[in-house]
Formats: C-alpha cells, sequence, structure tokens
C-alpha cells in the first residue's frame, strides 16, 4: 500500500476523530478468546492510569466482555469455520462517561429481531429488566445465535441510559450495526450514595421501632 495523498488525510481525519472523543483503543477484525483477553488487559490498565474507582473498572470491564460476546454472538459476518465473528471495536472515555461501541454486520432478516429485542429492553426499568433476567434464566430460551438475550439485558442493567444503536444499510444482504453503550461515574456515584441514605434511613427507622 502506498502512502498516497488520500490515505494520508483519511489517516489524519481518523486520528482528529478518535482523539478528539477521547477514544483509546479501536480494534477491527476477527473476535476471539485471545483477542477479547487482550482487550480487557489494555482497557484495565488505561483505567488504572487514570486511578479509575474499583467499582467503575469492574462495571466497564464486565460491560466491555459482554459487549464484545455479543457482537460475536450476532454477528452475520463470520470469519472461519469455527464460528468466530468479524466486526470493529473502540473503546473510550470523554468527560464523566466510559463508552464502548461496537459494529457487526446483521443481515436483514436478523435485523428486525435484534431491533425488536433492543426496543424491548429500552423501554424498560431497571427493575423490569432484572425481572427479564431472571426469566430468561429460568426458561432458557436460546436463539439460533446461541444466545437467550442475556448479553443484551446484562448490558442494559450494567450501564447508565439507553443502548443507542443504529443500522445502516451496507449492501444488498447486510446491515451495518452499530451499538454504544455508556457508564457515566456521575450517575453512578449519586445512585450509591442514593442507596447508602436509604440503607441508613432503614436502620434509623428499625432502631425507633425497637425503642
Amino acid at each position: 500500500m502506498k502512502l498516497d495523498v488520500s490515505l494520508l488525510k483519511s489517516v489524519l481525519n481518523i486520528y482528529d476523530e478518535l482523539f478528539t472523543n477521547g477514544v483509546s483503543l479501536v480494534y477491527l477484525g476477527e473476535f476471539n478468546h485471545e483477542i477479547t483477553k487482550m482487550f480487557t488487559s489494555m482497557a484495565e490498565d488505561d483505567m488504572e492510569r487514570q486511578s479509575t474507582n474499583m467499582s467503575v473498572k469492574r462495571r466497564v470491564y464486565h460491560v466491555m466482555v459482554e459487549t464484545l460476546q455479543n457482537m460475536n454472538r450476532h454477528s452475520d459476518e463470520i470469519a472461519n469455520d469455527e464460528n468466530i465473528g468479524k466486526g470493529l471495536f473502540m473503546i473510550g472515555k470523554r468527560n464523566d462517561s466510559y463508552f464502548v461501541i461496537t459494529s457487526n454486520r446483521v443481515t436483514h432478516d436478523n435485523k428486525e429481531k435484534l431491533q425488536n429485542a433492543l426496543n424491548q429492553i429500552n423501554s424498560s426499568t431497571k427493575e423490569e429488566l432484572k425481572e427479564m433476567y431472571k426469566k430468561q434464566i429460568k426458561e432458557g430460551k436460546l436463539s439460533n445465535k446461541g444466545g437467550a438475550g442475556l448479553g443484551l439485558i446484562d448490558i442494559a442493567r450494567k450501564t447508565t441510559g439507553k443502548l443507542d444503536y443504529h443500522f445502516i444499510p451496507y449492501n444488498e444482504d447486510d446491515n451495518l450495526f452499530i451499538l454504544n453503550v455508556e457508564i457515566n461515574t456521575r450517575i453512578l456515584r449519586e445512585e450509591a450514595e442514593k442507596e447508602e441514605a436509604e440503607k441508613d434511613a432503614k436502620k434509623e427507622a428499625s432502631k425507633e421501632e425497637k425503642s
């Protein structure tokens, strides 16, 4: 490949976009167990350098693994006979939020099922997601992709905000499915403080009842 003007401009544009948006890790290709281990290790090192809170690190780590597995599960672009999916993976941090972005091909036939699942998840409360998760585990209904929807539900439970997704027509057979999930450290901190306050209130109420 020759480093012509067009390619150099493309590289510069990509660099500027990634840097501006806080993207720190990017990978395009096959996603197997070794790749997943490599990325999680690199992401952990990056969070360690930023002195990220341990509970936030665990949450980001969990979501990252789930999104990688979910992409491999739902990708309709298979790399070889071992059923290993292909796609794009990015992770980064901007302001108070860590984000994970994945992209992979999904056929037109599978788009509707995936879209319906995402819409159902986005319209559910945290408590409803918890019940959905329990129900899926209990019933154990597996899709033809080998997943029970547990991955997407679990991602929604661990992240803050809705699952941000888009389907972009790629060719006559496929769409490019792009999923963006975020973990806002400020929201997590506020949720933790609220839970702690509720626990303290229950303790005080219990003391008053005993007295």
